[in-house]
């Protein structure tokens, strides 16, 4: 926490903007021009319309906010935001790739999972970034010592660290910065404020004592347990429908887009399916994934404050044919990712079904997704790019996998995905669970 997102990533920032110990690029050109740098933060501050919620706080102005940093806003910027609008902004690639490699490395450092081969990359990592850093920053040079920092040579020791202690999430800072955020309601007495402190610790102690020795946890639960709210619909466990919720009569193509679904995942003749699709449906606003799982909003029914974030464009995965365009090859299935808006959320009874889809489930939920035409992605990073929406699809609603974030980079858009191997690690206090 301290190492990487209050030292290493700060400095960074002020090499680029030329306010790092009054130290010039010396034979670099490293430097980022300040006109340059605004349009970054413009965008940077942006970015916080289109990223949801649940990714963290709004991303500050890279360029005049000095303020509203922390280490988490700090740490999201780096990892999802810079390698986005830092993109073709140095006047040589090499400095974006150095960027590039850091954040690489960070990201394989926060994985829950870590093995000893994963291990070996982040020394190997860390040697030739550091490595580099020297070339780029301090360029040998015993004038330009300043640019090389003790916590530059920390960076090698966290391969060790992680081979002792494990993860870097198992004993970073965050908990303990979250638990001394927990004691200030605690002060009830500005004379007196650590006596306050002493007494709220002490009582806390002695009530976790309790609920461990006598199994009272349901007991002694000082806040209402957490509920999943929602309407569950039989056959979809994987998540629950919340309102706003209405009536609508389906328009021709909505109606063709929905049987074009259902022949495609029955593998049913059209004739045999128009029948079962009711032209009046119910439609939902909101989606949510159980088990902690993302609030999905569809933008048919959103209505979207002033400084509310987009929590609209998700991640959904779909069998695809690979022989698709070869009539007479088989069919190959295969999962691939892709990326859209969701419109719509409809819900319908399945009851006068062919005899032969008995085992189909009585009701069906069903998701309607403008896709984004992605033209470019960047695998390392998980980054794709798009500057078009594309048509519109109808999926059953169990492909749809979590919320995405976007970022509007000059001509083109971003979209973020925090899922998968370096999903965030939560701090959840002990109140909170059972």
């Amino acid at each position: 926490m301290h190492l990487i997102w209050e030292n290493v990533a700060k400095n960074l920032i002020q090499l680029w903007t030329g306010q790092y110990k009054a130290l010039d690029p010396g034979k670099e050109n490293y430097e980022i021009h300040p006109t340059v740098w605004e349009a970054i933060g413009e965008a940077s501050t942006a970015s916080g319309d289109t990223i949801p919620g649940v990714f963290g706080p709004r991303p500050p102005n890279v360029a005049s906010d000095k303020l509203s940093w922390t280490a988490d806003t700090r740490s999201f910027w780096i990892q999802y935001v810079g390698p986005v609008l830092l993109a073709n902004r140095f006047t040589r690639r090499k400095y974006y790739t150095h960027f590039v490699l850091l954040v690489r490395l960070i990201r394989k450092c926060l994985q829950f999972e870590i093995s000893y081969q994963d291990i070996t990359q982040i020394r190997e990592g860390f040697i030739a970034w550091v490595r580099e850093y020297e070339e780029i920053y301090y360029q040998h040079n015993p004038e330009r010592l300043s640019g090389c920092p003790l916590t530059i040579h920390a960076l090698l020791h966290i391969a060790d660290s992680i081979e002792m202690t494990g993860p870097v999430w198992t004993s970073w800072a965050f908990p303990m910065e979250r638990y001394c955020g927990s004691l200030q309601p605690a002060i009830r007495n500005r004379r007196f404020p650590y006596s306050s402190i002493n007494r709220y610790v002490l009582d806390r102690a002695r009530l976790t004592h309790i609920k461990l020795i006598y199994q009272l946890d349901n007991h002694l639960w000082l806040r209402p347990p957490p509920s999943e709210s929602g309407t569950s619909i039989a056959g979809y466990d994987t998540c629950v429908l919340l309102p706003p919720r209405r009536t609508r009569t389906l328009d021709k193509g909505l109606a063709d887009k929905i049987l074009a679904c259902l022949c495609t995942r029955f593998n049913t003749p059209p004739p045999h399916l128009r029948h079962c699709i009711p032209m009046t449906v119910e439609e939902w606003g909101k989606l949510r994934i159980l088990n902690a799982g993302d609030t999905i909003r569809t933008s048919s029914m959103n209505v979207r404050g002033e400084d509310s974030r987009d929590m609209t464009f998700v991640r959904y995965e779909l069998l695809v044919d690979k022989n698709a365009r070869f009539r007479n090859r088989p069919v190959v299935l295969e999962g691939r990712t892709f990326f859209g808006q969701l419109q719509h959320i409809i819900s319908f009874p399945f009851l006068s079904r062919p005899a032969d889809l008995s085992a189909a489930p009585d009701n069906l939920l069903l998701g309607v997704i403008q896709q984004c035409v992605i033209e470019e992605r960047n695998e390392d990073l998980d980054i794709h790019y798009y500057s078009k929406m594309g048509g519109v699809e109808v999926v059953d609603l169990t492909t749809i996998q979590c919320l995405v974030g976007r970022i509007r980079d000059r001509h083109r858009w971003a979209i973020i995905d925090r899922s998968g191997s370096l999903s965030r690690a939560l701090y959840v206090d002990v109140d909170h669970t059972l």
